[in-house]
């Protein structure tokens, strides 16, 4: 899934390519990706793209005071062209959900890979008025993300930590990646529940997740929009890295699956050699 660092570098391409273009025409062969009806996505047809800017996960673009507000969700990608067909595409056939022709004959498709269909795209006259942005929590990287309101955030918390960060009403714009780097990066277990973090854990917890994201965002800087999710799959220390080594400990990476995800860590640096219970595992091994 695209995460905070992804989308910003997506927000950072589309001001480059898209921002001061007029939108010439608007497909939307993939019809349930559509969440909002009233402005119609054609209507920012003749239209300029006048900003794009980043709510979390969510991609916004301002469209002379519209906004195309997109969430990419775990299959989803925009998919730049500098020249699109004519044609538009077939409804209901393939990844494609919107397509935007601009007035250079450039565009992108919001695609979606597999049958999940969470893909997302909203047009609104405030992206406030999207359900998903308005319950957003703070932004890690803005100036309001102190340490002591990381505290605040934690303090009494039953859950587990690693959910914590996960949660977009609390931190908006991390995902499962980025929180098991950041687990990783400060030697902690994603099962330890959050209301036990000291004032020393909180701080380390605190530094990890900017420096985290920080790094993510400059190192993706200037990256193509089709080139990003090699870029961040590379340079992952313990997230998609199962059985592979550990960067800093050279013990295995191990893997706690879920229903519909799973989490990477090292047992050596995190939890103290002990690997963590994988229900599904042992649902195989009985």
């Amino acid at each position: 899934m695209p995460e905070l660092p992804e989308v910003e570098s997506l927000v950072t391409f589309l001001k480059e390519r898209a921002v001061g273009r007029v939108i010439a025409r608007v497909d939307v062969p993939g019809i349930h990706v559509l969440k909002t009806y009233d402005p119609s996505p054609m209507s920012l047809a003749g239209l300029e793209i006048t900003g794009a800017a980043r709510h979390g996960k969510f991609l916004d673009l301002d469209v002379s005071g519209l906004h195309l507000v997109t969430h990419l969700s775990r299959a989803g990608w925009l998919h730049w062209r500098e020249s699109l067909p004519p044609a538009p595409p077939k409804m209901g056939k393939g990844p494609i959900g919107i397509r935007i022709h601009l007035d250079d004959g450039s565009g992108f498709d919001l695609t979606e890979a597999g049958t999940q269909k969470r893909l997302a795209v909203y047009v609104v006259k405030d992206p406030s008025e999207v359900p998903g942005i308005a319950r957003l929590g703070v932004d890690p990287l803005s100036p309001a993300f102190t340490a002591e309101l990381l505290a605040g955030l934690l303090a009494g918390v039953r859950g587990q930590v690693k959910g914590v960060l996960t949660d977009q009403t609390v931190l908006a714009g991390v995902g499962n990646a980025y929180s098991d780097e950041v687990l990783w990066e400060v030697k902690m277990s994603p099962f330890k529940p959050a209301g036990n973090l000291t004032a020393d854990d909180v701080q380390t917890l605190h530094t990890a997740i900017q420096t985290t994201l920080r790094t993510a965002v400059e190192r993706s800087a200037g990256t193509a929009a089709a080139e990003l999710k090699a870029e961040k799959k590379s340079n992952l220390n313990v997230h998609g890295r199962t059985g592979l080594p550990c960067p800093r400990c050279g013990d295995e990476v191990r893997e706690v699956s879920f229903s519909t995800k799973s989490l990477q860590y090292c047992a050596t640096c995190q939890t103290e050699g002990k690997p963590l219970a994988d229900r599904r595992m042992s649902r195989l091994l009985k």
